[in-house]
């Protein structure tokens, strides 16, 4: 009941995040009066043939501006061939003649020198390895100082902190046995679950706080890192940041999102690790599970039979299984966050950064083989199925770059490779021959 109970509440927290970033995107959009500004220009659907025509009296330049539009294309970097009207792009298509990174910089240059921040300069690939660029409308551009001045809310952030500690605290001190009429008895009990709740929080902070630094770095608008209480299972659904103005480029987009799950790993690691040292070995049953905090076999997962065997030596044997401390509770939820972040689907961080390796349409079909393979994995192990089904109905198609055109350098490309090794490593159970070397 536990173990379905908990891949339960981490599914709903992926379409919740889901719903949140959507519902919050929305009603920015609303209050700026604009268009979507990360639409995929090369997406956008003709309308009926009357509104086609109509289209043309909604010229978002003049025929003035068009002449000075075709100047920002010098012929050397861009051999503007057609400029094509959409209701919510102007699409700008023809040959590329110097490297991407060069064409996009000089082109989105020359555009802010004649529009100032009137557009959005978009750079994707089309079709026959064509790339094209996309002028569309800037929503930050009718923003004023005080809106933008309320994008982060520091008091929100601390409060919703401060009500997740205490909501983990209260779940910490029942994984630590502390009954409710112990409780009530001695409010003092409380303290017990603080280890579990200062070490989960830290964790998943440390993980969203990569997130953020990195978009500072890039100058990229975004909100403080938001926890979410629950006042039962985890005691939390995680946190999250809301990005508020477009990815410049496949490098940033990578560098966000590889920084989140790497920090939270390494966050995770030495919880995990002493936690691991704290615990206790129980016999393992029917009952055990990767997921069973109580009776968890470590077996399930090839990252964790090794850390575990490093930790406890010959007391981890055949036969056994771990009862977690609550250090190690937090450590190893955040060891499965890093798994669940680097799934290559969609919005996900590894959607995100297969995007940034392999581009938007490849990383989408990567994304399509991931949620097949997954779906393989639970038929063998019941246990992955309801993340089968939540990954089956999340959207593979990630949201493109303004320039996403250029592509990574070879130290992103390495590290991008151990990341999806990595999450190759903690999913998958430890091999038998290697369970027969360990002697576990």
């Amino acid at each position: 009941m536990e173990f379905w109970l908990f891949l339960l509440l981490i599914s709903f927290s992926v379409f919740f995040y889901s719903f949140l970033f959507r519902s919050i995107a929305q009603k920015s959009r609303e209050s700026q009066g604009s268009t979507e500004g990360k639409e995929i220009p090369g997406t956008i659907d003709l309308k009926k043939k009357t509104e086609v025509e109509d289209s043309a009296k909604l010229r978002p330049i003049t025929k003035n501006e068009e002449s000075e539009l075709r100047h920002c294309f010098p012929w050397g970097v861009y051999y503007l061939q057609n400029i094509d009207y959409r209701p919510q792009a102007i699409l700008c298509r023809g040959k590329l003649r110097t490297n991407p990174e060069s064409a996009y910089k000089t082109v989105q240059e020359n555009v802010e020198s004649k529009f100032r921040d009137r557009f959005l300069v978009v750079f994707q690939e089309g079709l026959k390895e064509k790339p094209f660029f996309a002028l569309v409308p800037n929503p930050e551009a009718k923003l004023t100082e005080d809106t933008q001045k309320k994008l982060t809310r520091p008091f929100l952030a601390l409060g919703l902190l401060l009500i997740t500690l205490f909501t983990t605290t209260l779940v910490g001190a029942a994984l630590a046995e502390v009954s409710p009429e112990a409780l009530q008895a001695d409010i003092s009990l409380l303290l017990q679950g603080l280890p579990y709740a200062v070490t989960l929080l830290a964790i998943l902070g440390i993980h969203e706080t990569g997130h953020y630094l990195m978009t500072q770095r890039y100058k990229i608008k975004a909100t403080l890192p938001y926890f979410i209480p629950v006042p039962f299972f985890l005691g939390t659904f995680g946190a999250f940041i809301q990005m508020r103005s477009p990815v410049p480029n496949r490098k940033a987009l990578f560098d966000i999102a590889v920084a989140g799950p790497l920090a939270g790993l390494v966050a995770s690691l030495p919880a995990l690790l002493w936690g691991l040292s704290q615990s206790e070995i129980v016999p393992l049953s029917d009952e055990s599970s990767l997921l069973n905090f109580r009776s968890l076999d470590p077996r399930f997962s090839l990252m964790l039979s090794v850390l575990a065997k490093f930790m406890m030596g010959s007391e981890l044997s055949p036969g056994m299984a771990i009862s977690l401390h609550p250090v190690a509770m937090a450590g190893f939820i955040g060891v499965v966050v890093t798994a669940l972040n680097l799934m290559p689907v969609g919005q996900l961080d590894g959607g995100h950064i297969v995007h940034a390796m392999f581009g938007q349409k490849i990383g989408a079909v990567i994304g399509q083989i991931a949620r097949f393979l997954v779906f393989l994995l639970a038929i063998a192990e019941s246990g992955f199925l309801l993340w089968a089904i939540i990954l089956l109905f999340m959207p593979v198609l990630d949201e493109p770059a303004l320039n996403d055109v250029s592509e990574l350098d070879n130290g992103r490309d390495f590290l991008g490779m151990f990341c999806l090794v990595l999450l190759v490593i903690i999913l998958l159970p430890i091999p038998a021959t290697l369970v027969q070397w360990l002697n576990i």
